[in-house]
């Protein structure tokens, strides 16, 4: 039985190689797809690729014309313009002095000149210190000058006797000096000089307890009443003179080189024209004249100060409005003048210096870039050859208009019919809003 088996084992002997193992089947389709999938996906992505980098042509459009663009113009034209330099300060007094008292004593009189704010003349009688003591004074000092007046002739007399007596003697030679009371006499002179001194003295300052105005003027501020005791050297008002007024003008040391400031006194002064500082509309205008600059430029600002004087700033002698010490004003001092330059409103100068322009005869767009030469809050003013007298400077602010483009010319309030770059006709002041798009809002 057992030697059934291994026969029958026996005899197919090439059962395990004839017949594959599923093992190794599997095994090859996995390689398969490994390699066939990645290269089916490249091929796919080609052709993808290729089909989406073909350009479909376009069905021809036609070009959209860029309309016009609506601008308001002025119109450039050479001229000579004067510089004026802006500048400002306040007016302040002159000759503002302390008005003291000279005499000791008790106030007791003030007169409507001496008010505060009021207006005085030279020699007005401003206020009065009780003189009571100082009559007495004044007549001690006249009594000392009776004694010394009594005293001289004594002495005289008594020279006049020593003479006669030294003749009666029977001398003959010259007394001396001692014998004709020389000394005695002098003595007695210079006593009497010094008594008619004092009553000098005594006199002023009697005369001196009525305070007078020195000069043509105005109080700013008392500081005495009635009924106060003084002396000497205390202070009894602020007082200014009227006959001129002062203003320090600032002018920036970059506006020196267009203007001629007086150094001198014998240089001629500069005209100057103030306005009022507190109210911009005021048409209210003084004449001033600077005379003269300060010697240091300021510590903080490094500008120069002109000095400007203003004649009969309180209208005493005219009828102008009056300018008070303090208040603020506004001037304009003339500079050198430019010769054939363009003067144009700041705000049609961009920020790079640009214009725009338009072509009178053409009304088309274009740009030049200007150097100014001075330039203030409202314009600029600037020298161009290039530029020819009757162009067209754009006014209005402009953006992706380029050059070259077409405009529409916006005519003054008096004429609303603007001109089109296009027909050179005519068009209606209400064109299509849609050209407004190209201005900035």
């Amino acid at each position: 039985m057992p030697l059934h088996i291994a026969m029958t084992s026996s005899e197919n002997p090439s059962s395990n190689t004839e017949s594959p193992s599923p093992g190794v089947s599997g095994g090859r389709a996995g390689i398969l797809l490994r390699i066939i999938l990645p290269l089916a996906l490249l091929v796919f992505g080609i052709i993808g690729y290729n089909r989406l980098s073909i350009e479909v042509p376009e069905e021809a459009q036609p070009r959209r014309e860029r309309k016009p663009v609506e601008t308001r113009v002025l119109e450039l034209k050479r001229e000579d313009y004067q510089v004026k330099i802006p500048s400002q300060g306040n007016i302040r007094a002159h000759g503002l002095v302390n008005l003291t008292a000279e005499v000791q004593g008790k106030v007791q009189a003030i007169h409507p000149p001496f008010e505060e704010g009021a207006f005085f003349s030279k020699g007005d009688i401003l206020l009065e210190i009780n003189p009571i003591d100082l009559q007495v004074a004044l007549i001690s000092a006249q009594a000392q000058v009776a004694s010394a007046q009594l005293n001289l002739e004594k002495e005289e007399a008594l020279a006049e006797q020593a003479r006669l007596d030294w003749k009666d003697l029977g001398y003959e030679d010259e007394p001396s000096a001692l014998v004709r009371r020389e000394p005695q006499l002098k003595a007695a002179r210079q006593s009497l000089l010094l008594a008619e001194a004092q009553e000098e003295s005594a006199l002023r300052n009697l005369e001196r307890t009525k305070v007078t105005a020195p000069f043509d003027g105005r109080v700013l501020r008392r500081t005495v009443g009635v009924g106060q005791s003084i002396g000497p050297a205390t202070a009894l008002a602020e007082i200014f003179a009227t006959d001129y007024s002062e203003v320090r003008l600032p002018v920036s040391t970059l506006n020196l080189r267009d203007i001629t400031l007086p150094e001198d006194a014998s240089d001629p002064p500069l005209p100057v024209t103030l306005r009022d500082g507190l109210d911009d509309q005021s048409p209210m205008e003084w004449n001033a004249r600077i005379l003269r600059t300060e010697g240091a430029l300021d510590s903080n600002t490094l500008e120069l100060f002109a000095i400007a004087r203003i004649e009969d700033p309180f209208g005493l002698q005219s009828e102008h409005p009056p300018l008070r010490v303090g208040q603020p004003v506004i001037a304009a001092i003339p500079g050198k003048t430019l010769e054939d330059v363009f003067v144009i409103p700041r705000e049609a100068v961009s920020q790079l210096s640009r214009i725009r322009t338009v072509d009178p005869a053409t009304l088309k767009l274009g740009s030049s870039y200007i150097r100014p030469l001075h330039s203030d809050d409202d314009y600029i003013i600037f020298r161009d050859p290039s530029l020819q007298d009757g162009t067209l400077l754009v006014l209005t602010r402009l953006v992706y208009a380029p050059d070259g483009g077409g405009v529409i010319i916006i005519p003054d309030e008096t004429d609303r019919t603007p001109i089109d770059s296009a027909s050179g006709e005519v068009t209606s002041a209400n064109a299509d809003e849609g050209t407004s798009g190209s201005q900035e809002p």
